[in-house]
């Protein structure tokens, strides 16, 4: 469930009661892990795979009832602005016009400067709060526009001119510094709650980060750049069953090389910090780390790049050392080479396998139930398929038929319930199902289309529609495994 898709008044899914609730509906539902999407500020195209900062939060997830009861709002002031028609849907466009209207006339009312909360988020997060600040307040200044076509001087990081800057937009990095405070304030007492429910929090973090980002505009040296910053190649997947150009993802690509010479000081430092947001961390295309696809910067598709080696088992250590009690798994779905497997083995994180992916071939599928192990993370789908309902119910194929075979079931409308128990059946230590499945949405229900713009990352969970399935979804599941145990035995 992506924080975004939670149910909300104010046109996108926040860290306020609708959060609390479905914790409690997790809880209901005897259920042990939240995974959400990626939380930092998206950009343009509003993926959260592509953020302004690896390590700030979205400030579209500040609940702005919260910011009413702290005194810095007036619930008419916020009812004003248009959020949007359609519970079940995000509309960007209206919260980029209206969101930072209603934050900034919090931030003037908000006597939070100078007290001991402020001060101690300040220091904690120094690594990265000042220099994201004043990239926030360049991009206003700058009409929105990315870094790369900023003057030159404070492109390049001139530091008479950063120093310029900082001192002419003091108040505006100060705005988008209580947007972090706020932030991590409600994020915390999140996070408190799940762990009072006995709910772990999984979170996804894209192992590349975007160019248009403080990241790349403050660390360019850790990146393939070149003389002018700007990238030599980028990221991507060659052509695979999703596009027939394959993905053109468009980050920079890390210069490992010099990472390793700082013995990977920026990695540890995301990844403490991701330790300090999540119990588990889920490392998306984390195959990225051993073999990757280099796509010459300018190229319009995937088709032409080259595979290069990363850091691998170097990088693992790195990760390991810094994580603390946090786990990982590592999303290692696309071509495995045999490079690949022994990292995997050498870290010990468990792997991903998608049920949705078992149906296409023969038994050796490795998706399919009787291949998993314990050491393994489970999924239904993904946020980039479609619902378990819009495959195998709302069309016709050799996928359908042939899981209802392997289900054991008669019709097409039982597949999506037949695959959830058997997965909670199989020896794999974690199973994970997104909402949409667990409640037998359809493909309206759909969050993200690989290789598309626009029209992605919107979906919302309707109000109550979760919570008048808790118990049920608990009660149908656990009787059906005591059936499949029961017959075990027998």
């Amino acid at each position: 469930m992506p924080v975004s898709s939670l149910p909300s008044p104010y046109g996108i899914g926040t860290l306020g009661k609708a959060a609390f609730t479905f914790l409690d509906f997790l809880k209901a539902a005897r259920q042990k892990y939240w995974q959400v999407l990626p939380v930092g500020p998206t950009s343009f195209g509003d993926s959260p795979y592509q953020s302004f900062s690896a390590f700030a939060g979205n400030p579209y997830f500040i609940d702005l009832d919260t910011l009413c009861e702290e005194g810095l709002l007036q619930e008419e002031e916020i009812k004003e602005f248009d959020w949007g028609k359609a519970p079940d849907d995000v509309d960007y466009a209206k919260l980029y016009q209206s969101r930072f209207q209603v934050l900034r006339l919090a931030f003037q009312r908000s006597k939070h400067i100078g007290t001991p909360a402020y001060e101690a988020f300040c220091e904690e997060q120094a690594l990265w709060l000042e220099n994201y600040a004043l990239y926030m307040a360049l991009k206003d200044s700058f009409h929105g526009q990315e870094w790369l076509l900023w003057p030159e001087r404070i492109r390049m990081r001139d530091a008479e001119e950063v120093e310029i800057w900082s001192a002419l937009l003091e108040e505006e990095r100060n705005f988008w510094k209580f947007c972090q405070f706020q932030f991590y304030q409600q994020w915390d007492r999140v996070r408190a709650y799940a762990k009072a429910c006995g709910v772990q929090i999984i979170g996804d973090i894209p192992i590349y980060v975007a160019l248009d980002s403080a990241d790349v505009w403050v660390h360019g040296e850790l990146f393939q750049l070149d003389a002018q910053h700007r990238p030599t190649c980028v990221a991507g997947v060659p052509p695979d069953a999703f596009s027939e150009t394959g993905q053109l993802w468009g980050n920079p690509l890390y210069d490992w090389e010099e990472m390793e010479h700082t013995d990977f000081a920026w990695w540890k430092a995301r990844m403490a910090h991701s330790a300090r947001l999540y119990d588990v961390i889920r490392i998306d295309h984390f195959i990225g780390t051993v073999r990757y696809y280099a796509i010459p910067y300018g190229a319009e598709t995937a088709a032409r790049g080259e595979w290069r080696q990363g850091p691998g088992i170097k990088l693992v250590k790195a990760i390991d050392s810094a994580v603390g009690t946090s786990k990982i798994i590592a999303e290692d779905l696309g071509a495995l080479v045999p490079e690949v497997r022994k990292v995997l083995k050498q870290a010990g994180y468990p792997s991903m396998k998608v049920m949705q992916f078992g149906f296409d071939s023969d038994a050796q599928n490795e998706h399919l139930p009787h291949n998993y192990s314990q050491n393994m993370a489970i999924y239904g789908g993904t946020h980039d398929n479609e619902t378990l309902v819009g495959h195998y119910v709302e069309k016709k194929g050799k996928d359908a038929r042939y899981a209802m075979r392997y289900l054991q079931v008669h019709r097409r409308k039982d597949i999506p319930k037949a695959m959830i128990v058997a997965g909670y059946a199989s020896v794999a230590n974690t199973v994970l199902y997104q909402i949409q499945d667990l409640l037998f949405l359809p493909n309206s229900a759909r969050m993200n289309f690989p290789s598309t713009l626009g029209g992605n990352w919107r979906w919302r969970l309707v109000e109550g529609a979760a919570d008048r399935r808790a118990c049920r979804l608990a009660l149908r599941i656990g009787r059906d495994l005591w059936k499949i145990t029961r017959r075990g035995k027998q």
